[in-house]
C-alpha cells in the first residue's frame, strides 16, 4: 500500500495530527495505523463517510464569531468587556479592535480555529482523489461526482486561505515517504499562480454539464448543502473578480512581497485581462444558475395577507432566511442548525411583558451601516437633492405616512424617507419589526423593553440586526423556537453585483446597469437611470466609468450588508486603510428621553495599518518548521 508523507510542515501544530491520537516529532512525518486509509475507501458507504469528514472541515461561516468577515470590520459592534455567557470566542472583536498578532494569531484558519485547519481539509480532499478507485462498489457516476466535490471542496480550501493570507502554498498532492527534508518545507507561490491553480479546479470541478458536479442538487432530503455546478462556477467568479480587484492587480504596495529565494509574489503591474476573465467567469455562472432554476427571491405571503412594503421588506429578508429559496446557489449546512447562534446573537426582546435571555439582541450594527443605505429615492443620502442630510441627527415627530416607523414616536430625521433594504435590515428605537406572529414595535430607550436593563443582553450602538433573522422565530418565556437556515456563502444577488462591478470595469455599463437593476428592482427602487436622473446633485454620475464604479460599491455594500462580504470587499477595493480607520459611533443608549437618547457618542477609535492588515498574519512558530516561509507584510 502507498503511504503518504504529511505535506503539513506548512504548520507545527499540524505536524502532530493526522489522526486525533497521534503525535510526532517534527520530521517523523508518517501516519500512524496507515491500515485505516484503506479501511476508508473498503466500499462505497465508507468513501461516502469519508466525503462527509471533508465537508466537516470547512469553516462554519454562518456564526458570527467563526466567520472572519462578520465581527472584524465595522459593520457590526458589541459592548465591552464582554460577559463570557455571551461569546464563544472573542477573537473577531479583538481583531476589530486592533488587537491581531503574529504570536498567536487570531482566528488562526492557518494552523486551527474552531477545529478547523484548511491544510487538513486539503489534506484529505487529496486522499480521497489519491484512493477513490480502490471501492469496488462504487458506480462509475457516482466516482465522477465525487472526484468532483473533492476537487471542489479543495479549490475552497484554498481560496479561503488565499483570501486570508495572500500568497500561499499549493499542495496540489500529499507528498510521498520518500520525498526529501527539502520538498517537504514548501514556499508561497505567487498570487497569479495560486489564482489559477483554484480557477482550474474549480473548472474540473464543474465539469461540462455532462460531467463533473451536478446542476442541482435531487434528493432534497439526504443532499442538500452538497456543491453543484453552479456553486462551483459562481466562486470561480468571486475568486476571479477578487484577483482583478485592487488589492491583487497592479498593487505596488507589494512589490517587495518576495519568499527567501527573492521571487515575487505580488505582481505590481495592472492587467486589464483579469476583468475580462472575471466578467466571463460571472456570466458562466448565472448561465448555469439560470439552466438549475436559480432565481431571484420573492417572498409569496400564503395565507398571511400583507401589504406592499412589508412583501418588498420580507423580499429582502428572506432572500437570506428563507430556508432553500430559489435564490440560495449554495449553504453552508455546519452542524445542521448552522444560523440559530447568529438569530440568538442578533434578535432583540421582541415581546414587551417578560425577557427571554436566550435572545442577546448584541449583534450592533454601526451608525456608519445606517447611514450607508439610500434615501427613498435610491441615491445617497448625500446625494439626494430632496434629502435633508445637514439635519438628519436632529430629532422629528412621525406621522401615519411614516409607514415603517411607529406612529406619534420621536427619532432622528437619519430614520426618515430611507429605502426599503434600511428598514428591513436594520431596526432601531421608534422602527418596526415583522414576524410570523405579528408586527413587534422595537423601543430601546433605557428600561424599555428592547433598551439595555442590565449589563448583558443589549444592543452597544441601539441598532439591531433584523436582516439575519427568521421571520418564524417565536419567543415565549421559557423558550426560544428558532428556525436555523443555510449560510448563505453565494446567493444570486451577489452573483448579480460581481457581474455588474466587472462588466463596468470592461467599458460594458449597459450590463453593469441592467444587473444592478434586477437587484433594485427586487427592492423597491427605480433603476440607477431615473434615480440619479431625478433625485442626485450629481445626475450624470452613473454615464462615467469612474461614478458608475462609485454607484456599483455603494449598492453592493447595501445589498450584501451583514452577510460577511463587506470586510472583503473594503479590503480587495483597497478602502480598508481609509474606511477602517474611522470611528465607530452609536446612540446613548443609557438614556430615557428622546432628546438624551438619541445623541452620536462615540464608542471606539478604529484603526487599520496598510498594507499590514490586508493579509492575516502567520504564527511564529511555522517559521520554526519551515523556514522557506516568509511572514505577511508588516508583521
Amino acid at each position: 500500500m502507498k503511504i503518504f508523507k504529511i505535506y503539513l510542515i506548512l504548520s507545527v501544530a499540524a505536524l502532530t495530527v493526522v489522526m486525533p491520537s497521534c503525535k510526532k516529532s517534527f520530521l517523523d512525518v508518517v501516519p500512524d495505523n496507515v491500515a485505516t486509509i484503506d479501511n476508508a475507501f473498503a466500499n462505497r458507504n465508507e468513501t461516502e463517510k469519508f466525503l462527509f469528514t471533508i465537508y466537516n472541515n470547512l469553516p462554519q461561516e454562518g456564526h458570527p464569531e467563526t466567520n472572519p468577515g462578520m465581527n472584524t470590520g465595522d459593520e457590526f459592534w458589541i459592548y465591552w468587556p464582554i460577559s463570557g455567557e455571551d461569546y464563544w470566542s472573542l477573537d473577531p472583536y479583538s481583531i476589530a479592535r486592533g488587537l491581531q498578532n503574529k504570536v498567536s494569531p487570531k482566528m488562526n484558519y492557518w494552523d486551527s480555529f474552531d477545529s478547523k485547519s484548511m491544510w487538513q481539509g486539503i489534506r484529505n480532499c487529496n486522499i480521497l482523489l489519491e484512493n477513490i478507485d480502490k471501492p469496488v462498489d462504487l458506480e462509475p457516476y457516482v466516482k465522477t461526482r465525487w472526484i468532483a466535490e473533492a476537487k471542489f471542496l479543495k479549490a475552497y480550501f484554498h481560496w479561503y486561505l488565499f483570501r486570508m493570507y495572500g500568497p500561499i502554498p499549493i499542495i496540489d498532492k500529499n507528498l510521498p515517504i520518500t520525498a526529501s527534508i527539502d520538498e517537504v518545507k514548501v514556499t508561497r507561490q505567487p498570487v497569479d499562480s495560486v489564482v489559477n491553480y483554484i480557477s482550474k479546479l474549480l473548472d474540473e470541478a464543474a465539469g461540462d454539464g455532462n460531467t463533473g458536479l451536478p446542476d442541482k442538487i435531487t434528493s432534497l432530503a439526504t443532499e442538500l448543502g452538497r456543491v453543484t455546478r453552479p456553486a462551483a462556477l459562481a466562486i470561480k467568479a468571486r475568486l476571479l473578480v477578487t484577483a482583478a480587484s485592487p488589492l491583487f492587480n497592479g498593487n505596488s504596495d507589494f512589490s517587495n512581497f518576495k519568499n527567501t529565494d527573492g521571487s515575487a509574489l505580488f505582481n505590481p503591474t495592472f492587467d486589464q485581462n483579469k476583468w475580462v476573465k472575471a466578467t466571463a467567469a460571472c456570466k458562466a455562472a448565472i448561465d448555469a444558475a439560470n439552466t438549475a432554476g436559480i432565481s431571484l427571491y420573492r417572498f409569496v405571503p400564503g395565507a398571511i395577507s400583507v401589504d406592499e412594503d412589508t412583501k418588498i421588506e420580507m423580499n429582502i429578508r428572506n432572500a437570506v432566511c428563507e430556508k432553500w429559496n430559489s435564490e440560495l446557489i449554495w449553504g453552508n449546512t455546519a452542524y445542521g442548525a448552522p444560523t440559530t447562534p447568529l438569530q440568538l446573537y442578533a434578535c432583540p426582546q421582541l415581546q414587551s411583558n417578560f425577557v427571554n435571555l436566550s435572545l442577546k439582541g448584541q449583534l450592533a450594527p454601526t451608525m456608519k451601516m445606517a447611514e450607508l443605505f439610500y434615501t427613498k429615492n435610491g441615491v445617497p443620502i448625500n446625494e439626494d437633492k430632496t434629502w435633508d442630510y445637514t439635519n438628519r441627527f436632529n430629532l422629528r415627530s412621525t406621522t401615519a405616512n411614516d409607514k415603517s416607523l411607529q406612529e406619534n414616536y420621536q427619532t432622528v430625521g437619519l430614520h426618515f424617507d430611507r429605502e426599503p433594504r434600511f428598514y428591513a435590515d436594520m431596526a432601531f428605537d421608534g422602527s418596526k419589526w415583522f414576524m410570523q406572529d405579528g408586527m413587534h414595535l422595537i423601543q430601546s430607550k433605557s428600561e424599555q423593553p428592547t433598551g439595555k436593563k442590565q449589563s448583558r443582553l443589549y444592543s452597544v450602538t441601539g441598532y439591531y440586526t433584523k436582516k439575519l433573522v427568521n421571520w418564524n422565530l417565536v419567543e415565549t418565556q421559557t423558550a426560544v423556537n428558532v428556525e436555523s437556515y443555510p449560510w448563505p456563502v453565494m446567493r444570486l444577488g451577489d452573483l448579480y453585483m460581481l457581474y455588474a462591478e466587472a462588466a463596468n470595469e470592461t467599458d460594458d455599463p449597459a450590463t453593469a446597469l441592467t444587473y444592478m437593476n434586477l437587484i433594485r428592482d427586487r427592492a423597491g427602487l427605480k433603476s440607477v437611470e431615473s434615480s440619479w436622473t431625478n433625485f442626485s446633485k450629481t445626475p450624470t454620475k452613473y454615464t462615467t466609468k469612474n461614478g458608475l464604479r462609485d454607484i456599483i460599491q455603494q449598492e453592493r455594500l447595501i445589498e450584501m450588508a451583514f452577510e460577511g462580504s463587506r470586510f472583503w470587499d473594503l479590503k480587495r477595493w483597497k478602502k480598508a486603510s481609509q474606511v477602517l480607520n474611522q470611528p465607530i459611533y452609536g446612540w446613548d443608549i443609557i438614556r430615557a428621553s428622546y432628546e438624551d437618547y438619541n445623541r452620536r457618542v462615540l464608542l471606539f477609535n478604529q484603526s487599520f495599518v496598510s498594507p499590514r492588515d490586508y493579509f492575516w498574519p502567520i504564527s511564529e512558530n511555522n517559521f520554526l518548521a519551515n523556514p522557506k516561509l516568509v511572514q505577511n507584510l508588516g508583521w
